[in-house]
C-alpha cells in the first residue's frame, strides 16, 4: 500500500487545466474536488498514524474518495466532450 496522497491532478494526468477551471466556473465540481482534496488527506493522514483511525473508517473513508472520483471523472468527461 502506497502512503502516497492521490492528487487529482496525477490521478486524471493531461487534465490539470481543465480541473482547474471546472474549479473556477462549477461549484458542483468545486465541492467535490474540495471533499475529495479533504478525504484524501485524512486517508493519508491515517496510513501513516498522524492521525490512526480504525479499519473500518479508513475503508469507508476510501469508498467515499472512490465516489468522489467517479463523480469527479464524470464530470470531466462531459466537459471535455462539450469542448
Amino acid at each position: 500500500m502506497s502512503h502516497t496522497p492521490h492528487e487529482l491532478a496525477e490521478d486524471f494526468p493531461g487534465q490539470a487545466d481543465l480541473i482547474h477551471d471546472l474549479k473556477m466556473t462549477d461549484g458542483e465540481f468545486r465541492f467535490l474536488a474540495e471533499r475529495y482534496h479533504e478525504i484524501n488527506r485524512a486517508i493519508h493522514r491515517a496510513e501513516t498514524n498522524i492521525e490512526p483511525t480504525d479499519q473500518f473508517h479508513e475503508g469507508d473513508m476510501r469508498k467515499e474518495r472512490m465516489r468522489l472520483k467517479d463523480q469527479i471523472a464524470a464530470k470531466l468527461s462531459a466537459a471535455a466532450r462539450s469542448d
